[in-house]
């Protein structure tokens, strides 16, 4: 059984017994891994209470290849998921990019998500207060097509035509994309204003435009999603961002 040190980001925690928890684990070259860290609820735990979600560092783990749960020997600490955790839009938004890996990824090795993903709770961190809803959707656009489901915007799904800027167009989520108005609009579809469509492919490319209508940028993310990437029931912390962001409160 060999033992494998490798950079690590912790996605998820949860405790198992009274004295051990369960990791998930996204690494730079073992892909999506869980892993048990015996004795790491003890108030003289070797790991030193630093195994708590979105902390970064370097995980060591006795791999053996089929098992589900691996062991951890180790976890040395670079970057603390704290700052993250005092926030609760920040931490959700973690949770949301946290969620997307757990939900498709693979034990793989897949380094450009690894990356991704790091970039991306360091930009979620620092995001200046104003900024920070555009910077959710952003990163968190940016991960669906890093796993591989970006949606097309820049061509006309039916006769493949390139939209020009200042183009309305529709989005059909069942095809994953936009239509133009000269084609049949699809099963499946919603308008989608030359402007919203300009704020959605930057977004897609992880930049932060200034966005109208958030309720609306949150409502085809989460139907997109819905159709292309997730199953199994929506993910809790979207849900959670939809009730803050997008729903008007009393």
């Amino acid at each position: 059984m060999p033992l494998v040190r490798t950079d690590a980001i912790i996605l998820q925690t949860y405790a198992y017994s009274e004295t051990s928890k369960i990791l998930r684990l996204l690494t730079r070259t073992h892909g999506l891994r869980s892993a048990i860290a015996r004795g790491a609820l003890r108030p003289r735990s070797r790991f030193g209470g630093v195994l708590e979600p979105f902390s970064t560092g370097v995980a060591t783990f006795y791999l053996k290849e089929g098992r589900d749960l691996q062991t951890l020997d180790a976890f040395e600490l670079e970057r603390s998921g704290q700052a993250l955790g005092r926030d609760l839009l920040r931490f959700g938004a973690a949770s949301l990019l946290a969620e997307l890996v757990l939900r498709t990824a693979s034990e793989e090795p897949d380094p450009a998500l690894y990356r991704q993903l790091l970039t991306g709770l360091s930009r979620l961190e620092s995001a200046d207060p104003i900024a920070l809803e555009a910077t959710i959707l952003a990163e968190a656009w940016s991960m669906v097509g890093r796993l591989g489901y970006a949606p097309a915007l820049e061509s006309c799904l039916e006769c493949d035509r390139e939209l020009v800027p200042g183009e309305d167009a529709r989005f059909d989520y069942a095809a994953g994309g936009v239509r133009c108005l000269d084609c049949p609009p699809g099963a499946v579809s919603r308008s989608l204003p030359a402007h919203a469509r300009a704020a959605l492919v930057r977004l897609s490319r992880g930049e932060v435009p200034p966005l109208e209508r958030t309720a609306a940028h949150w409502s085809l993310f989460s139907r997109f999603l819905a159709h292309h990437v997730i199953s199994g029931g929506p993910l809790r912390s979207l849900t959670f961002l939809m009730d803050t962001f997008a729903r008007p409160h009393a």
